[in-house]
């Protein structure tokens, strides 16, 4: 999930490109959410991922390498609880309720990320994991 949509369409095309070589792997299913007050996003949140294992992006969150990031994918997946959802925020981020009742909360970098290249950057590094995972070249 991603608050906000992506409208250049060269990014969008690029984004599109490792959703579609995750999809390889995994069921992918993006949903992009309305920006809007804190509470808003976290009801959208709730509602899209009530069933989910829910893992905020937020820049508090816990730093991983991708070898790391890889390990965490592959311990969500052996665990078989269900689907997992990525919950990505807007210009203010994620609010505390999505957070808070996440089960892990992870941060893509130190670094600010615009949302836009986050959710590229997201989908890169979950196809790298699952390349990782199964040893083949890309991932290395």
């Amino acid at each position: 999930m991603a608050v906000g949509r992506i409208k250049d369409q060269k990014l969008r095309h690029v984004v599109d490109e490792y959703k579609t070589r995750l999809g390889h792997y995994v069921g992918v299913r993006e949903i992009e959410i309305e920006d809007g007050s804190a509470e808003a996003v976290d009801a959208l949140v709730s509602r899209h991922a009530k069933d989910d294992i829910l893992v905020s992006l937020d820049s508090r969150g816990k730093e991983l390498d991708s070898i790391a990031f890889s390990r965490f994918i592959d311990k969500l997946t052996q665990q078989g609880k269900g689907n997992v959802a990525f919950a990505l925020g807007g210009k203010e981020g994620l609010g505390k309720v999505t957070v808070d009742r996440s089960a892990h909360v992870l941060s893509l970098s130190q670094m600010t990320l615009p949302h836009r290249l986050a959710r590229l950057f997201l989908y890169e590094q979950l196809y790298r994991a699952m390349t990782l995972l199964r040893g083949e070249p890309y991932g290395l």
